[in-house]
């Protein structure tokens, strides 16, 4: 399998991150266009904001979280030339649950859900680390 095939599930990572990021310029100004902000406190305090810019806001910052093992190990697997139908399925796996993670923590947040997604795209960090680690023991 060609090895820089692990790259679209990455840059699409990357395009969601950009995607989330996007957003939230646009529900600051929504906010304080309808004086939902306690402005005293905006500089220094996440709580000054509205809850959904705050979901928002929380999201972008869980898109440099687990999403950073991601990177790496997606890199690791490249450099070992050890990209498999495997791997590559668990990093696309792990690519849409982010989405489905991203839906629900900025939408209904529902932690019994939000979790079970979580979870869910932990597992498939964890099949990836397995394929790095298979790829270290092979190459030595």
């Amino acid at each position: 399998m060609e090895s820089k095939l692990i790259f679209y599930p990455v840059v699409a990572q990357i395009i969601i991150t950009f995607i989330i990021y996007s957003r939230l310029p646009a529900v600051k100004k929504r906010a304080l266009e309808n004086d939902e902000v306690d402005l005293v406190r905006r500089p220094l305090h996440d709580d000054a904001w509205p809850d959904e810019v705050l979901k928002i806001s929380n999201n972008v910052k869980n898109q440099f979280e687990s999403p950073v093992l991601f990177y790496a190990l997606c890199f690791m697997l490249w450099a070992l030339n050890s990209v498999s139908y495997i791997a590559l399925s668990a990093a696309w796996i792990y690519v849409v649950l982010r989405v489905v993670h991203i839906r629900v923590h900025t939408g209904s947040n529902e932690i019994p859900i939000r979790k079970k997604v979580f979870m869910a795209s932990t597992a498939f960090l964890m099949v990836l680390c397995g394929c790095v680690i298979k790829g270290l023991l092979v190459t030595n």
